[in-house]
Parts: C-alpha cells; structure tokens; sequence
C-alpha cells in the first residue's frame, strides 16, 4: 500500500529553495490539491518575480511568467480568455503586498475566479534580505538594521485583514507551516481555494507564514519557532472572509 509519494503535479526537479525554506512544503501542498480535485491538465500557474519565480520548474502544469507584481493581472487574462483554465498565482511578500499591491486588490475587487497562493516570511528573501511590507515592527532586515522603525517606515500591511473589506473577494484564509497541525491546515486551506475556482466561487487567496532561515539568520528548527512565537500573534491565523461558509454548511 503507498502511503507517500510525490504529487503527480510536481517535476522530478530538485527544489532549489534555501535549507530549511518552507517554500517546499507550500509548493507540495498546491500539487497536493491540484492532484486531488484532477486539474493537472487544465491548470496554469502564474510565478512572478522573486523566490517564487523558479515555481515554473517545480510544478508539472502549464505555466507564465509575470513581471514583478503583475501576476493577478496575467492570472486575469489567461482566465478571462478562456475560463475552463484553473488559474493560480504563487506570489511572495515583496511582490504581492509591495509593487503588486494594485493588482492584488482590483482583482479581488473584479471578483477574478483565480486562487491566489501568498507566501509571507516577511522578508525580501531572493534578493538578499531587505525589509518587506510585512516585516514586523522592530525586525531586523538589511535595510533596517537597528528593527523596522514604524514611525518611518509605517507598520507592516496586513493582506487579508486588506482584502477582507473588498467585496469582491470570496474567500481569504491566512495559515502557516510551522507544524504539523499548522501543514495540514494549510493543505485543507489551500484545497478550498482551488476548488472554490473550480466551482465558479470567485476570487480566493490563501496567506501562507512561512520561514526564511537564510535571511532572518536562524537554524531551520529556530526559524520555526520564530515563526510560532513572532509572526503568528501578529498574524493570527484563520479565516477572514468565506462567502459561501453558509452554503457548505447547509449541505
């Protein structure tokens, strides 16, 4: 009997996320559902810039490219262009909730039957380390090396928080992936979110924490426990918006 194997929707490439990255376990969990509902040949994946933009070589589906930011506006044409597609975007911090903010926002306020995967370990992780809009006060990045000072630079922006007040939005859950609880959450999350596009629900997004060992200078198993202690009190997990939760309850 198999009881593990790899997605069918992964690649055989050898993922080239730093030791201890949680980018791994997040792109297993998207392959996971992809797997699940049986979208693979009707799936397309939209990585931008940043560490998601290797996602292309690690997914077993069709995939574009986006300039930095825009991946919701070139999710918005491949499924406006032929709305049997299964759209998702893999986006990081720095390029969801930074330069891509207003493409995020409209297209959940378009109402877009697109899954949008956010990866927030609140930090520019690809390029070295500098301070993201997420990175929490006082935070030691390379651009702020005496903590994020908030009367500067202002507080972190909250993404689901955002989007929660965007009527256009349909279903906005933030997990994460320090535990073994916290994965299986996030895979449950994760799931709903592809299938609420495969039921013509409307625009999902899914705020994964996830940790940056490389960067935040921390051994993989204390970055974790950084994760737990710093980022979730300040982001708490949960859901922030289910349009349809009544529906499915109903059933």
């Amino acid at each position: 009997m198999v009881v593990f194997k790899k997605p069918d929707s992964l690649t055989n490439a050898e993922l080239s996320f730093c030791p201890g990255c949680t980018h791994g376990i997040i792109t297993r969990l998207v392959a996971e559902a992809i797997d699940e509902l049986g979208i693979q040949g009707t799936t397309i994946g939209v990585a931008p810039v940043g560490c998601s933009v290797m996602a292309y070589n690690f997914f077993d589906v069709d995939m574009a490219q986006a300039a930095h930011g825009r991946a919701p506006a070139v999710a918005t044409g491949i499924k406006r262009s032929d709305p049997n597609n299964i759209v998702f975007t893999y986006q990081g911090d720095g390029d969801l909730a930074a330069i891509g903010t207003a493409e995020t926002v409209h297209a959940a306020a378009r109402g877009e039957n697109i899954t949008v995967i956010f990866v927030n370990n609140a930090i520019y992780g690809m390029t070295g380390g500098q301070m993201a809009p997420t990175s929490l006060p006082g935070m030691v990045t390379q651009t702020s090396p005496y903590g994020r000072d908030t009367e500067k630079v202002g507080l972190p922006v909250k993404v689901c928080e955002l989007l929660s007040n965007v009527d256009g939005a349909t279903y906005l859950e933030r997990v994460a992936v320090n535990s073994v609880p916290n994965i299986n959450k996030a895979k449950k999350a994760i799931y709903k979110a592809f299938k609420n596009q495969v039921e013509g629900k409307g625009f999902s997004l899914v705020e994964v924490l996830s940790t940056c060992p490389t960067n935040w200078g921390l051994p993989p198993a204390k970055a974790l426990e950084w994760l737990g202690e710093n980022m979730i009190p300040y982001y708490p997990l949960g859901v922030y918006k289910d349009k349809y939760a009544g529906e499915e309850a109903a059933k």
